[in-house]
């Protein structure tokens, strides 16, 4: 290997698999190389959510060299950090990697959901580390791409931001099942206390100037070019904080209720919700999808509650089951959620406000809250007699820490386990939760993902990047 042909993560993971040797044991031109074992990380964006990866990334040591984030009073979620003061900062993602390519480790994305895609595959694609927010993508076939980037860039380690896949409670449910305790999966029931933010109402009448510190250009991305708006004045004199009016209908956080921008309840919460189903079952695409109840068609935001049913098929050796995803509120304001099983009823036990029951032939269990921590047989007199699974899995050191040990070349790639191939497939099966949504009606899938009850379905699948606004870069 010449000087002129060593990549910074040829080095890193040189460095790491040489173990204990020092700087002083590598030959000159390394060194003269000016690299380090630092990590070169980028961001897009570092604002909301992303604080949880700058924050984590700075601690572990990892270097920041440009960040792009569309808000500039976020910015100093970067130079406000100790050592990160120099970064290169944008408002424009694809001035990251038009300026830094060369100089990028990995990158994390962490944009409102339309604008996942476009940074990650072109990440993915030039070779560059990638760790995505949930929900991976904001369409089916969005997810369905990445998954095969994932395939054809075999040195590149990637990560979906479901953070409760790094946790303990899915492998004890996963153990659960696989001892036998509820015989075989039948059906799982999952739902959440979403949305806490508008849904159900339809696009905006009104438009504000846009803020000195927004560029709306960027923000809008990928999606088809719309007006700001801010909030409506009436709002903010009466001070309205019921599900976020105070906020405006779309920067920040209030976009997720939009169809255009965000993916609802479903894109929100079902990567945490209903990851355990994925890990345990390994389903691969849903057989169908519909949905059962919707408190009304959607229209510039989704419904302000809905039910969807999706079954699954057979595979390896397990019969198929049934899933069923509740979300918001009825007519009359009360949430969607499942039936209590006698089970609980015995025990004098109420659902909590989100979480999962699995019926199974023999037995039943319920998981609650959204990241899969509580996992238990009911009821209390069938876990009594049970007890605990016998451990058959691996725990994780942690989301973040198996994402950078596998980035540093001190684990293979697959141990970051929320990768695309894992996190492609589940999140194209909850965006075909929003899809049958918009189409109102029963979909049909064959094993690759592909509908086919209704072909031109197919086209709300995808929607082409507005103009510029795409990868820069598509290696599938």
């Amino acid at each position: 290997m010449t000087k002129s042909n060593l990549t910074r993560r040829q080095f890193i993971k040189g460095t790491v698999a040489a173990g204990a040797v020092g700087a002083l044991g590598f030959p000159s031109m390394i060194r003269a190389q000016g690299l380090n074992e630092k990590l070169q990380v980028g961001f897009i964006a570092v604002g909301g959510r992303a604080g949880a990866h700058t924050g984590y990334c700075h601690k572990a040591g990892l270097q920041c060299v440009a960040f792009a984030e569309v808000d500039k009073t976020q910015w100093g979620g970067v130079h406000g950090r100790k050592g990160w003061e120099q970064a290169a900062g944008y408002t424009d993602w694809r001035k990251v990697f038009e300026n830094h390519r060369k100089d990028l480790d990995v990158i994390f994305v962490a944009t409102p959901d339309h604008t996942h895609f476009a940074p990650s595959m072109t990440a993915v694609s030039m070779g560059i580390h990638c760790y995505t927010e949930k929900p991976l993508t904001w369409s089916v076939r969005e997810a369905q791409l990445l998954a095969a980037a994932y395939a054809k860039n075999p040195k590149v380690v990637t990560q979906m931001g479901n953070q409760g896949h790094g946790e303990d409670g899915w492998r004890r449910a996963y153990e659960f099942v696989k001892a036998g305790a509820i015989g075989d999966v039948v059906e799982f029931h999952t739902w959440t206390n979403r949305p806490i933010w508008p849904q159900g109402g339809d696009r905006p009448t009104w438009t504000s100037p846009v803020p000195d510190n927004l560029d709306w250009e960027a923000w809008i991305g990928a999606a088809p070019m719309r007006p700001y708006a801010g909030p409506r004045e009436e709002n903010n004199e009466q001070g309205k904080k019921r599900r976020g009016e105070a906020r405006g209908p779309y920067h920040p956080f209030n976009w997720r209720g939009v169809v255009d921008f965000g993916s609802g309840a479903l894109g929100d919460m079902a990567c945490h919700t209903t990851d355990g189903i994925y890990a345990i079952m390994n389903p691969g695409y849903a057989a169908t999808a519909e949905p059962i109840i919707m408190t009304g068609p959607v229209k510039d935001q989704f419904p302000a509650g809905m039910v969807v049913k999706s079954t699954y098929r057979a595979k390896d050796g397990r019969p198929g089951f049934t899933t069923f995803w509740y979300e918001g509120y009825k007519e009359d304001g009360t949430p969607f959620m499942p039936e209590v099983p006698e089970e609980l009823k015995v025990d004098n036990v109420k659902l909590p406000r989100t979480g999962n029951l699995i019926f199974g032939t023999k037995g039943k269990m319920l998981v609650e809250g959204d990241y899969w921590n509580s996992p238990r047989l009911i009821p209390n007199a069938r876990r009594k007699e049970f007890g605990q699974a016998k451990q058959v899995l691996e725990r994780s050191p942690g989301h973040h820490e198996e994402f950078i040990m596998a980035c540093k070349g001190e684990k293979p790639r697959e141990f970051s386990q929320s990768n695309y191939s894992y996190s492609g497939p589940m999140a194209a099966n909850i965006q075909l939760g929003n899809l049958c949504a918009r189409a109102g009606k029963k979909l049909e899938l064959d094993e690759a993902g592909k509908i086919v009850s209704d072909p031109k379905i197919n086209d709300l699948a995808w929607r082409e990047p507005r103009k510029g606004w795409g990868p820069l870069e598509m290696n599938v």
